[in-house]
């Protein structure tokens, strides 16, 4: 399994920083579910839990469509898997198509750069309705990275039940 993620740089500018961690986490995510069938993408971790890769890859997306379009953006966007906003929803790989996940999560990813991108700075602010308050992009940034190495930490742990591969 070849490695495509680029390291972040030591040194440089904040907003380069971000960026490239959280590129190297989506990379990650990638890297962890590279080479597997579309049944290794949907197994789950441990009875009684029902995370999987794929589960995973769904709900990055729906991080990713919520903090940038939604909040940061205010696009009035529905989540992609739960028309009541129930983010658990995502989870639920087992009869899910792997193809509709990777491309809605690439989707995502791609419309969350450019957003990213046109802001003029990292203190501009979105609106987070849910707690009715403002959420830098700053913010934002180092909260995905947050999410990313989270679920990052889980998509290890699944893909060493899969097929035994551990590592970053």
């Amino acid at each position: 399994m070849t490695d495509t993620r680029i390291d972040p740089p030591l040194v440089g500018p904040e907003r380069e920083s971000l960026r490239a961690w959280l590129d190297w986490h989506r990379g990650t995510l990638e890297h962890k579910c590279a080479g597997l069938t579309d049944e290794q993408l949907r197994l789950q971790a441990a009875v009684p839990s029902r995370l999987s890769l794929l589960g995973l890859v769904r709900h990055l997306a729906e991080v990713e469509r919520t903090w940038f379009r939604r909040v940061f953006a205010g696009e009035a966007v529905p989540l992609v898997w739960s028309a009541d906003g129930d983010f658990q929803a995502a989870y639920d790989a087992t009869d899910a198509s792997v193809d509709e996940a990777w491309a809605a999560w690439r989707s995502e990813v791609s419309r969350a750069r450019e957003i990213e991108a046109a802001a003029e700075s990292l203190d501009v602010t979105g609106h987070q309705a849910k707690w009715g308050e403002d959420v830098s992009l700053r913010w934002i940034l180092v909260h995905m990275i947050e999410e990313y190495a989270r679920h990052n930490g889980h998509a290890d742990i699944v893909r060493e039940a899969v097929d035994g591969v551990t590592g970053e």
